[in-house]
């Protein structure tokens, strides 16, 4: 008999989603630079909602407006339209930037603080104008104290051999910033069939990861889109955490009939993917993707009994007497269950598949053949993949490598 069905799990599976979503902290990013600098291109290109595209934004000072979202955790504070071509410019700016700065560390709030602020220079000017290197040099002496992590964004970098010279240039001047770097948002077509792709704001997005106060992390993984490797690994790194707890709930073995007990920590661990992902999933969609991906490969999350096969595919646990579930085939189930979510997520995120593709025969086929892999792959009694030496398999170039490792 089965413990849950599909709209069961995925009403659990939003709620999950939701509780994910609710825990994360509020991350506010400033956008700085010159009329025509690629300020809205970046931050529509950088994170899952084009914040840039929702009008008028809501006055924050006298240059400075704020664009926000309800129910998305982060919010851009940018300085439209403002030149640096004069003293009044630079000092109004240098105000309105400091005050904005000061208000959300005097509200004693991290939702409050500016977390990050990006400089954008187009890199189509082939200069790094005198305004505007007083203006961040003023700009990092009257805010040192409140360390806020500042980057300069070479946007709109067609020639890679100019922005480079352009980034030389910048780096020569010795401010305290924690990196320039270069970015082309948008591919650019040169003819039909020429055409210049995109690139710089996966490394952007990995930076800003980086000198982020841990608390925001997740938050920066979850509303960003220009860094998917950024979100799959810190996605592994649910998995082992759950398939970890899930090898402790099978620490007594126990029948696979009962393998229902399972399923909050399954559940959990969905909505935690679905969560770092930053997918705007409904409920009706979340009940298309967990019939595509449930309904063939959730054996264990819908407390199905029918599993001689699958227990099969598990390294070491086809001889296992009356089929239970020990320690170690709880976490091999759960890791390929979080595996292969991990896979429709990430095709989901990069616009490989739609979820409407789920539900068809060769969505589910894909799902099915993607999760029986995932349960043939050798691993520790953790869940965690190892390699024919028995050693585990980790990118040690993924951000959260350390993480996997220590769990």
């Amino acid at each position: 008999m089965d413990q849950y069905n599909v709209y069961d799990v995925a009403e659990k599976i939003f709620a999950a989603i939701q509780k994910e979503r609710e825990g994360m902290t509020h991350m506010n990013v400033m956008v700085m630079g010159k009329t025509g600098s690629g300020k809205s291109t970046l931050i529509n290109n950088m994170f899952n909602e084009k914040l840039a595209d929702t009008g008028i934004g809501k006055p924050v000072t006298q240059a400075i407006r704020q664009y926000s979202k309800e129910g998305f955790p982060l919010t851009i504070y940018d300085t439209p339209g403002l030149e640096l071509g004069g003293d009044n410019a630079i000092s109004e700016l240098l105000k309105d930037a400091t005050d904005c700065i000061k208000k959300g560390v005097k509200s004693g709030k991290m939702d409050d603080a500016i977390h990050c602020i990006l400089y954008c220079v187009n890199a189509g000017t082939h200069r790094f104008e005198d305004a505007e290197k007083e203006f961040i040099a003023q700009f990092l002496s009257e805010n040192k104290a409140f360390n806020i992590p500042v980057i300069v964004v070479i946007t709109q970098a067609v020639n890679k051999k100019d922005a480079a010279e352009l980034k030389r240039i910048i780096e020569a001047e010795n401010m305290d910033i924690i990196q320039v770097v270069p970015v082309l948002c948008q591919a650019v077509e040169i003819t039909d069939e020429i055409s210049i792709p995109a690139y710089g704001l996966d490394t952007l997005a990995e930076i800003i990861y980086r000198v982020i106060p841990e608390a925001l992390q997740k938050t920066f993984v979850a509303v960003q889109k220009a860094d998917i490797k950024l979100k799959t690994s810190k996605a592994q790194a649910i998995v082992v955490a759950n398939a970890a707890a899930a090898a402790g709930v099978g620490a007594v073995p126990i029948p696979f009939a009962d393998s229902f007990v399972l399923v909050p920590q399954q559940i959990g661990m969905l909505g935690s993917i679905t969560a770092a992902y930053g997918l705007a999933l409904d409920k009706t969609t979340i009940v298309s993707v967990v019939s595509g991906v449930l309904g063939i490969v959730g054996t264990t999350i819908v407390g199905k009994t029918a599993v001689s096969g699958i227990l099969k595919l598990i390294p070491g646990a086809g001889s296992v007497a009356g089929g239970v579930v020990s320690g170690g085939v709880a976490a091999a189930l759960t890791a390929a269950l979080g595996e292969a979510y991990i896979g429709v997520m990430t095709k989901i995120a990069k616009g490989e598949l739609k979820v409407d593709e789920l539900g068809t025969a060769k969505g589910q086929e894909w799902i099915k053949d993607l999760f029986r892999e995932r349960l043939k792959l050798k691993r520790n009694d953790k869940g965690v993949l190892l390699d024919k030496k028995d050693e585990l398999v980790v990118d040690d170039d993924l951000p959260v490598a350390e993480e996997i490792k220590n769990d």
